[in-house]
């Protein structure tokens, strides 16, 4: 089974400043990074396929693509790549929040 992983700001004690992470900042941060893009739909293609609805910010990675989900004030990630663990460390870095399995 997969390793899942959340950033979050949900741990932290901030002063002044919003303790979920907003879309907005998602959208500013990926936008600088030329190796994602956004979407609003995560299509999922095997023996079925199947459309996701939300905000996905896509990585491209070896020509592959791995979504990072913003959804209720947080990014989910699938670890089932080991490649995705410095980006992911990054991606929070720049959000000033925190990592968390699950």
């Amino acid at each position: 089974m997969a390793q899942r992983y959340r950033i979050t700001r949900a741990f932290q004690e901030l002063e002044n400043s919003a303790k979920t992470i907003s879309l907005e900042e998602c959208q500013e941060l990926f936008a600088s990074r030329p190796d994602f893009s956004y979407t609003t739909v995560y299509t999922v293609t095997g023996s079925v396929s199947m459309s996701i609805e939300g905000h996905f910010f896509m990585w491209n990675h070896n020509g592959m693509e791995i979504p990072f989900r913003y959804y209720e004030g947080d990014i989910y990630v699938s670890g089932a790549s080991e490649a995705v663990v410095p980006v992911m460390l990054e991606v929070a870095s720049g959000l000033r929040a925190d990592v968390a399995e699950g």
